[in-house]
C-alpha cells in the first residue's frame, strides 16, 4: 500500500449480475407485416426480456463460498477524516472508498471518494484502485493547472479501461479533490456530498437517476427503454441510475462523464459529509448536519455511527459508508 493511501478493503465472493432484459438494438425491434407478407414501415420495441441468471457468476477467480459476509464494518479515524462503512443485508458488501493524502507532497491537498458498486463488486474494486490515481496522473500531466479537465479524464479513462475487462457490474462515485484552498466536487450516480458552512447543509452534487427529467429524457432519446417500477425510474427494467463508471451493457445510455463543481474553502466552512444513498435515502442533509454538528467536537465516529444506526432503523437495507472530513484542516493560510 502506497504512503496516504488507505482502501476499503472487503473479502470477494461470488457475485450475480442483477441485470435483465437486452440492450435496444435492431434485433429488438419487430417489423409489422399483414395478410400479405408485405412489411409494414413502421417499427415497434420490444420490452426487453429478462435474462436468465446461471448458478453463478464469478467477475474474478474468487473462491467459491456460499456462506454470507455478516456485519462487515470498517473503521477509520484520522487527523483529517473520519469513515465508517458498514454492509447491509446483500450478499456482497459493495461500497468502497479511498483516501489520498499529501498529494504532490501538500499536506493540504488531498483526495477524498465512495464508492457505491452494483450488480457485483468488479467495478467498485477497481474504481477505488484506479479512479483517484487516475485523476492525480491527468492532473500532473497537466500541470496542476486544469484541474476539472483532470478529474473528468480520470472518470472516462477509469471507464474505458474497466470496460476492457468485459465484467458486467458498475459503480456510482463521488469524489472531491481539495487543492490550493479550493474544493473540486465531481460525481456519476447518486452518492452524495453535502458541505457544513455555519451548520447549514447546501448540497454538492446533483443524483444522476432516472427520476431527473433531463437524464430520463437524454436516456429516451437514445433508444433507451425507460418505466417506472413500484415508484422507481429503471432503465430495461432494473437499472436506476443514469450515470456510473462500467455498466457494460447498458453503456449506450449510462454515460460516466461526472457533473463537476468548484468553490472556495473559507473559515466557516466547517466538514463535508461524503456518503453513499444508503444514507441519503433516510437521512436529509440538514439533519445529518445536525447531528454532526452536535457530536463532532467529541466524537466524530461516534457521528457517523448515529448516522448509519438512524438510516438502518429507518428500514435502510442497503451499504452505507459515510465519510467526515474536516475542511479547517486544508484552508490555506
Amino acid at each position: 500500500m502506497e504512503a496516504g493511501t488507505l482502501t476499503l478493503q472487503i473479502p470477494s465472493m461470488v457475485s450475480l449480475p442483477f441485470y435483465g432484459g437486452r440492450p435496444y438494438s435492431k434485433e429488438n425491434e419487430s417489423s409489422l407485416v399483414d395478410g400479405n407478407g408485405n412489411v409494414d414501415s413502421i417499427k415497434i420495441r420490444k420490452r426487453p426480456t429478462m435474462l436468465v441468471l446461471p448458478e453463478y457468476c464469478p467477475e474474478k477467480e474468487f473462491i467459491l463460498e456460499k456462506r454470507k459476509i455478516e456485519n462487515v464494518e470498517v473503521e477509520i479515524n484520522d487527523r483529517d477524516y473520519v469513515v465508517l462503512s458498514k454492509k447491509g443485508t446483500r450478499e456482497n458488501m459493495e461500497d468502497r472508498f479511498k483516501v489520498i493524502t499529501h498529494v504532490f507532497g501538500d499536506p493540504k491537498q488531498a483526495f477524498f471518494s465512495v464508492i457505491d458498486g452494483h450488480g457485483g463488486v468488479g467495478a467498485a474494486d477497481y474504481v477505488a484502485d484506479n479512479l483517484g490515481n487516475n485523476i492525480l496522473n491527468s492532473l500532473q500531466n497537466h500541470d496542476g493547472q486544469r484541474v476539472e479537465e483532470a478529474i473528468r479524464e480520470g472518470y472516462l479513462n477509469t471507464d474505458k479501461d474497466f470496460l476492457t475487462q468485459g465484467v458486467s457490474s458498475g459503480a456510482c462515485a463521488a469524489s472531491v479533490i481539495i487543492r490550493g484552498g479550493e474544493l473540486y466536487i465531481a460525481n456519476v450516480g447518486d452518492c452524495r456530498v453535502v458541505l457544513s458552512k455555519r451548520r447549514i447543509a447546501t448540497t454538492l452534487t446533483n443524483d444522476h437517476n432516472l427520476s431527473n427529467q433531463y437524464e430520463r429524457s437524454r436516456i429516451q432519446s437514445s433508444g433507451g427503454f425507460v418505466h417506472s417500477c413500484n415508484g422507481v425510474w429503471r432503465l430495461q427494467g432494473t437499472l436506476a441510475v443514469s450515470r456510473a463508471i462500467g455498466d457494460l451493457q447498458f453503456k449506450d445510455w449510462i454515460i460516466s462523464d461526472p457533473e463537476i463543481h468548484k468553490i472556495s474553502l473559507t473559515s466557516d466552512s466547517d466538514f463535508l459529509i461524503m456518503a453513499s444513498d444508503g444514507l441519503w435515502d433516510k437521512v436529509s442533509e440538514q439533519e445529518a448536519v445536525d447531528i454532526v454538528s452536535m457530536e463532532k467536537a467529541n466524537n466524530a465516529m461516534k457521528c457517523c455511527k448515529k448516522l448509519v444506526d438512524i438510516s438502518f432503523s429507518r428500514g435502510n437495507k442497503d451499504d452505507i459508508t459515510v465519510m467526515i472530513i474536516y475542511l479547517q484542516n486544508f484552508v490555506v493560510a
